[in-house]
């Protein structure tokens, strides 16, 4: 009798789980990062390659046509041709959770990296996407800590919110991230390092995380891995993340950055065949970012804190990514490259920048200050080209005047130095004495 691939299928949807194949195919084409074989495999389902030379390599279905099955390489494979042997395994990537992650350096699949045995622990599934209910998601009410003044006092953030940091390289996106993830409060830290370099993590983890990898769990896939393991080491962190918050934890949750991962969807999602729009992003790319925002936040105990780097090529904050970003975060800091070039840390731009849930995390008295030291960064700003070229005559406009006497002790506000970590009170306090000083020069 002859076994096709739709019956072989239909067989699997009627066993369900009793279902543990270990059917075997041969490769039909190689293109790029794309294989092509004759297997009776859902998308999702983890294959192993069998190489002419060299050991097995991970590879994942991620679709299907005319019933043959589309895989990806998790990592990077050679001497392949036709025929060469692929082993579905029936199986979907699984990672074990508990304790034993706490302190642990991984992999898109799970596996350590720090050259520590594995983690142990109950195996879950590795979800690509996951759901929750708007209705079942806590109010956002309680002040999200980091440690950083400017942050802390006029871009109050809250326990759940999801904020992008909006840079061009080279600004100070990832050196901001870890300063936060040093000196933030939260039960559990994940960082995922999405295509990064490989020379960064190292320093990362010992002059930004510090003894502070004891209560996290990084994810690492640099910017040399395949597209596939790039995607699954967010799905990893969102996965872990997702199970720490289930338990109750407050979770935060660092992914540097959120550009790398929509260039790896691109890479894929092109090699798939996808119509390509601006800037060469498939329309794959937007659902993956809104999908992955939508997992993180509060649920109905616990919540995910996520703070995500975005990488604004050319300094252009409209381009696509930077642009459908901001409208699905709740909130986006902004640093200024100016800003960095005088030596100014962090570089943030206040007036570009905004938390939508500050108002609702902050007392009136916080929230007035914030608008009026908001205020003070206005009026310099708009007189800043004037002061600039010395057009700007003392005396002509007391307000501006004032605002000008002010502008050392603002800068002193927004400024901090790397390593320096401010307490929620001490900064309120100095919030409040800048503010009240502008409001006595402004009646």
């Amino acid at each position: 009798m002859r076994w096709n691939s739709t019956f072989l299928l239909e067989l699997r949807a009627a066993l369900g789980q009793a279902w543990q194949p270990t059917w075997c195919g041969r490769l039909r084409s190689v293109q790029g990062t794309i294989m092509t074989c004759r297997l009776p495999a859902a998308v999702g389902d983890l294959c192993w390659i069998y190489p002419s030379h060299g050991p097995r390599v991970a590879a994942q279905v991620i679709g299907f046509r005319d019933a043959t099955a589309i895989l990806a390489p998790f990592e990077p494979v050679s001497a392949l041709g036709p025929g060469t042997l692929a082993q579905h395994t029936g199986k979907k990537v699984t990672v074990p959770f508990g304790p034993s992650l706490l302190g642990r350096v991984l992999d898109g699949l799970g596996r350590p990296v720090d050259g520590k045995p594995p983690p142990t622990g109950r195996n879950i599934p590795v979800r690509a996407t996951a759901r929750v209910s708007p209705l079942t998601r806590t109010r956002i009410r309680q002040p999200f800590i980091t440690g950083q003044r400017v942050i802390d006092g006029l871009l109050t953030l809250g326990q759940g919110q999801r904020v992008g940091i909006f840079a061009g390289s080279g600004v100070g996106k990832s050196t901001l991230l870890g300063e936060i993830a040093r000196g933030a409060e939260a039960e559990v830290v994940v960082l995922a390092l999405i295509g990064e370099r490989g020379r960064e993590v190292r320093s990362f983890l010992e002059d930004h995380l510090g003894t502070g990898l004891a209560r996290s769990v990084v994810v690492v896939a640099t910017s040399d891995e395949m597209p596939l393991m790039r995607l699954h080491a967010c799905w990893l962190a969102c996965t872990i993340a997702e199970e720490f918050r289930q338990s109750g934890k407050q979770v935060l949750l660092l992914l540097d950055s959120l550009t790398r991962l929509a260039m790896a969807q691109r890479e894929l999602g092109l090699a798939l065949g996808e119509p390509p729009s601006s800037r060469g992003y498939t329309p794959s790319v937007f659902q993956l970012l809104a999908s992955t925002l939508e997992r993180l936040g509060p649920a109905e105990s616990g919540s995910i804190t996520a703070l995500m780097t975005i990488l604004v090529e050319g300094d252009d904050l409209d381009e696509p990514i930077a642009d459908a970003c901001r409208a699905l975060l709740d909130g986006h800091i902004v640093l200024e490259r100016q800003l960095a070039e005088k030596g100014h840390y962090p570089a943030v731009n206040v007036l570009r920048s905004v938390s939508r849930i500050a108002h609702e995390v902050v007392d009136a008295n916080h929230a007035r200050a914030a608008q009026q030291v908001r205020s003070l960064l206005a009026t310099l700003a708009e007189v800043e080209d004037l002061v600039r070229i010395g057009a700007y005559v003392r005396g002509s406009q007391p307000q501006i005047d004032r605002a000008l006497d002010l502008q050392p002790a603002l800068l002193q506000f927004l400024r901090q130095n790397r390593g320096e970590r401010i307490s929620f009170s001490d900064t309120r306090a100095a919030l409040e004495r800048l503010a009240a000083a502008w409001a006595t020069s402004a009646a």
